[in-house]
């Protein structure tokens, strides 16, 4: 056997490719080949941006006499995590049911079968940090599977047995009703769990959880309070302007190791950053602050500067470590901005925190925290430049590795996130890259008009997951509803229709993560609840009440509330990590459709449309009808017409419509008065 990585496309798996281990990728002939030999599967699984994947790496895995020891023992499998999120789910869920932290990398060993019986996730060479060393764990676990292989298989198919009872559920728990006071009771306990001080959910480390704060802003959206909004203020800011933000070419780390914001592990990934448009566009809507409409001009700089692959479609992370140091590409020294800034250098210190002595490891991680609110124009234009100095002078630094390879449920989080975001603010650019890169997923990802999940360096690979259909197609709704080509519509029922034939619970309701048709996996996972990124399950009822309203199939109506009322059992005690999914039944419960008439071109129906994307409105469905178009049988503003030959507009809640507008202050007026009236009073 040798190393078998090299013939693979995954950054993550060709950064493995020259070690000493006999890596195998994951699949049904690493499977079979273990089954052959009678040993246990060492699986690792981590990604290509990832820290202490690369620590582990070099201390392990680079070692001659630990790899032949892995050679040795066991049939080694590497798994890019991001490349199979469905194998990742399934371990990492098993690591938990073991009584285990997760995260990365993760060291799982499985009987030949795949069926894991013990796992953690880093361990050092040798016995430090409180850790075994990795030749000793190899050495135990080996011995235990040998010698006492009853307990192996008992362990396994426990593990087993209750992965697939996390699939269930728990078949006597009643469903709830899932209501407005349910929602508004959820918002208020999601608010308690801001940290007041510095914003986030809980205490370091820090993720932006961005489903969870848009679940407060729901809340306060109906029934404003000012604790909830300062919650969401304190967080967007505390990120905004912490160390977690990169201050010089816009974009976010994906988390912070402490509860300032200050110091994250550098990693970029596309799934943050596309979600963190998202709520700091909402956020703006709902309070025009200057700073968050910076930051999604930054960020989005940054994506279409950094992330786009010939094409024009995203790729997927950039590394935290260069030079193998973590952060060595961001972070400064005194010595050096005072070298670049000449006389300018005492202005920005004072704003960005820097010192001799550094505020992280002895170096300085750029951030405003201590001064957080945006000064004069003219004290922000000087500081701007010398960001750009400081910018240019870091082009000159060895970069970061970047994982460009294209993942569809990623692309289809910064696609929505983009189509929005040009929608709001005007922004031409950002509505033509969300375009063309849905055209590349298209194209590439779907080469027989079959979706997969990942392509790079000319091949589609792996079968596409709940979360790649669901992003997508939540993807392809927002392009319809923004620029009205059917060709969008078309494509979401597509994807829609091929979720139900594979991926649906028959018996429980909900969806699957992994297809019916997938091989490789021993169980398939089936939750609500949201991970890094948001829950496929809490998507798709967004994407089913979407359509059921732009098209008027009362099908995908039925479906929808059908996926809310199979998890509606676990709200008891999971509520507060299912934020995605009950974001989503409110716009199910409570859906704004706005009809808008006339020539989309017209500007009188231009400015209509800027009114009705520069408000707060998250359960709004839009529809842009031309002369001759028609409504849906059922829709509420059937047989309303456009008056005078004007651009027209309707605002309907349920069964009732608003009086016609024809005036942009008219309609504004309209709206906030039916949006204030849309929930029931409590």
């Amino acid at each position: 056997m040798v190393n078998q990585l090299g013939a693979e496309t995954s950054p993550y798996l060709l950064q493995h490719k020259d070690n000493p281990v006999h890596w195998r990728a994951w699949g049904d002939e690493a499977l079979a080949a273990a089954r052959e030999s009678g040993k246990p599967i060492l699986l690792s699984i981590g990604y290509a941006a990832c820290h202490w994947c690369h620590v582990m790496a070099h201390e392990c895995f680079e070692n001659p006499a630990i790899a032949t020891l892995m050679n040795e023992l066991f049939i080694n499998i590497k798994v890019d995590r991001e490349e199979r999120p469905d194998i990742d789910a399934v371990y990492m869920a098993a690591l938990g049911l073991m009584g285990q932290q997760g995260g990365w990398p993760l060291t799982m060993f499985l009987t030949p079968e795949g069926q894991p019986f013990w796992g953690g996730t880093y361990f050092p060479p040798e016995a430090r940090y409180g850790r075994p060393g990795f030749p000793d764990i190899m050495r135990r676990i080996t011995e235990v599977y040998h010698t006492d292989p009853a307990s192996v298989r008992k362990n396994s198919e426990a593990v087993l047995h209750s992965l697939n009872q996390l699939a269930a559920g728990d078949p006597t728990a009643p469903a709830i009703q899932i209501g407005i006071d349910m929602l508004d009771r959820v918002a208020q306990i999601m608010c308690e769990q801001v940290d007041p001080v510095h914003g986030g959910v809980g205490q370091a480390p820090k993720f932006p959880q961005t489903y969870a704060i848009e679940m407060v802003l729901r809340g306060w959206l109906r029934q404003p309070d000012d604790t909830m909004m300062a919650a969401v203020d304190r967080t967007l800011t505390g990120m905004c302007q912490g160390g977690i933000y990169d201050h010089l070419a816009g974009g976010f780390a994906r988390y912070s190791t402490d509860e300032q914001w200050l110091a994250p592990h550098f990693e970029k990934m596309l799934y943050d950053n596309a979600q963190l448009i998202d709520i700091l566009t909402l956020a703006w809507q709902a309070g025009q602050n200057p700073l968050y409409y910076q930051r999604v001009k930054e960020t989005i700089a940054w994506t279409l500067d950094e992330m786009v692959v010939a094409g024009g479609a995203f790729g997927a992370t950039l590394d935290a470590d260069s030079e193998g140091e973590e952060g060595r590409f961001y972070v400064w020294q005194e010595a050096e901005i005072d070298a670049v800034l000449g006389q300018d250098a005492g202005v920005f210190k004072a704003a960005y925190d820097v010192s001799p002595a550094g505020n992280w490891e002895g170096k300085v991680i750029l951030n405003r925290s201590a001064r957080p609110d945006l000064g004069s124009d003219a004290e922000e234009a000087l500081l701007r430049r010398c960001r750009n100095r400081l910018l240019d002078r870091r082009r000159g630094r060895i970069r970061p590795g970047w994982d460009d390879k294209v993942l569809a449920d990623w692309n289809g989080l910064m696609i929505a996130a983009l189509a929005n975001a040009a929608a709001v603010f005007a922004q031409p650019v950002w509505a033509k890259a969300a375009i063309d890169a849905f055209d590349f997923v298209t194209a590439k990802l779907c080469p027989d008009g079959t979706l997969m999940h990942g392509y790079r360096h000319g091949q589609a690979k792996h079968r596409a997951l709940l979360d790649d259909y669901a992003n997508m197609a939540r993807a392809a709704l927002m392009l319809y509803e923004i620029h009205g080509d059917d060709r969008y519509l078309r494509q979401a029922q597509d994807w829609v229709a091929a979720v139900e034939t594979h991926f649906a619970d028959a018996e429980r309701g909900g969806y699957y993560f992994s297809s019916a048709q997938a091989t490789d996996v021993i169980a398939r996972m089936r939750h609500g609840n949201d991970n890094a990124v948001p829950s496929g399950n809490g998507v798709m009822i967004g994407v089913l009440t979407r359509l059921w309203l732009l098209t008027g199939d009362g099908t995908y109506g039925q479906k929808a509330e059908a996926v809310a009322r199979s998890f509606s059992p676990q709200m008891a005690s999971h509520a507060l990590a299912m934020t995605t999914l009950l974001n989503n039944v409110e716009f199910m419960l409570h859906p704004v459709q706005i009809v808008i008439m006339g020539e989309r071109a017209d500007k009188a129906l231009q400015e209509m449309l800027s009114v009705v994307h520069g408000l707060a409105l998250p359960n709004k469905v839009l529809q842009v009808l031309t002369p001759g178009q028609t409504l849906p049988a059922g829709h509420p503003a059937t047989g309303m017409a456009q008056l005078g030959g004007q651009a027209t507009a309707y605002i309907c809640i349920g069964q009732t419509c608003s009086l016609p507008q024809t005036k942009t202050a008219d309609l504004r007026t309209a709206l906030n008065m039916v949006t204030k009236t849309s929930h029931p009073v409590r």
